[in-house]
């Protein structure tokens, strides 16, 4: 039965067979009260809030409250419980003042087969609906797992490998490899803010966008991120905003320019020395106009080691209070940077979960680690140095 046709039945048994002139049935629904039938009581008194008198009646009791315009109309209330949780309230207008207890228990039944068959419809509707969502949940995961790489290069010429723990099951972190040519690659990350489903969508525009962006011949640096910030801005309306960090490396001339928008500057260690790559702009999506553009220009001598991060990884605490920051991570790299990749990602993830010990992570976290092998390709460049570029004018 439908639970109209329940609360139609209560009211015709209560009425009909038990020949009560006034009754009432309230029941819960979440965390808030309503009255779900009743019969002999003026609509404007029904709609007199009473759940403030509720928690005095925790069993079967006369209504001792003669000057409210609602409850004077009662003399005995009948709750009904699951556990300790309150799951309805029935009032009702009899008299047992011969001490007869057959009817208020009469009513008591009754009232507890039509709560206790109501609350099993929300609950079981309830476990329909989490089951719903837990599809769902497990859908969008699979979706977000096809736009997050689950394959990186691991050859003669770079090697690559990522981790994505997502707070929620799905987030706002996004990391990538391209292949843009056969003399040019570019790699990534981004972190959108907030967390969850909604995170999540966002970032999948944002990585279609930089899809279409990053394969166009002859696009400007300036153009790039400024066509890119446009497109976010028109995603988000200004109500969220991505941090993020592009490389591209053209292997033949061993060329890596960067640009960093607010997101924590990546590491990188080469010919025995860290750096961090942090020429660049602001956040992408927080204003319509970026006012400077810069960007990193650097031409590699020997192999070079990266790391990118998402600040998940810096946000985290251990019991002391103490965070897992910029200075454990250079520590960490310096003292394995010559450890495979992946072997490297494995090992720094046991390092974090060991300096959190009981403490949940905080929010999403993403890391990319890198290795170009430059040694291994001809330097055909004239160019041998390390320079730094702001011209915007320059291809990306």
């Amino acid at each position: 039965m439908s639970i109209d046709n329940l609360f139609g039945l209560y009211k015709k048994t209560m009425g009909f067979e038990m020949q009560l002139k006034k009754f009432a049935l309230y029941i819960r629904n979440e965390d808030k009260w309503s009255c779900a039938t009743a019969s002999g009581i003026p609509e404007d008194l029904l709609a007199i809030p009473i759940e403030e008198y509720f928690p005095n009646y925790q069993r079967t009791s006369p209504v001792d409250v003669s000057d409210h315009p609602l409850l004077s109309n009662f003399t005995v209330v009948v709750p009904v419980y699951h556990k300790a949780y309150a799951i309805a309230y029935a009032f009702a207008d009899i008299d047992w003042s011969d001490g007869d207890m057959h009817d208020v228990n009469l009513i008591a039944a009754i009232t507890n087969v039509i709560a206790v068959a109501i609350e099993n419809k929300r609950l079981f509707k309830r476990q329909i609906e989490q089951e719903r969502m837990k599809r769902e949940m497990e859908l969008a995961i699979q979706v977000q797992n096809m736009l997050i790489p689950s394959k990186l290069p691991n050859n003669d010429k770079f090697s690559f490998s990522g981790i994505y723990q997502p707070h929620k099951g799905v987030g706002g972190d996004y990391y990538d490899f391209m292949t843009i040519g056969p003399d040019e690659v570019a790699f990534c990350i981004a972190d959108i803010s907030g967390k969850g489903i909604a995170a999540a969508l966002l970032m999948s525009n944002f990585q279609a966008n930089l899809q279409s962006l990053i394969h166009r011949k002859y696009l400007s640096v300036k153009k790039f991120i400024d066509r890119l910030n446009t497109l976010v801005l028109k995603t988000t309306q200004g109500e969220k905003f991505i941090t993020f960090f592009i490389a591209r490396y053209n292997i033949r001339k061993k060329r890596l320019r960067y640009i960093c928008a607010g997101h924590n500057p990546p590491f990188m260690y080469t010919e025995g020395k860290i750096q961090r790559l942090d020429k660049g702009c602001t956040i992408l999506g927080a204003f319509p106009k970026i006012p400077v553009i810069e960007f990193g220009e650097i031409y590699l001598k020997e192999d070079a080691f990266f790391f990118l991060y998402t600040d998940g990884l810096t946000d985290l605490q251990n019991k002391d209070d103490e965070f897992f920051d910029d200075h454990y991570v250079q520590e960490f790299i310096e003292e394995n940077v010559d450890l495979p990749v992946k072997e490297f990602n494995s090992k720094l993830m046991k390092c974090v979960t060991e300096f959190k010990g009981e403490r949940p992570f905080p929010d999403d976290i993403s890391i990319l680690s890198g290795r170009l092998l430059v040694s291994n390709h001809t330097f055909v460049s004239s160019k041998t140095k390390k320079v730094s570029q702001t011209s915007s004018t320059q291809t990306f």
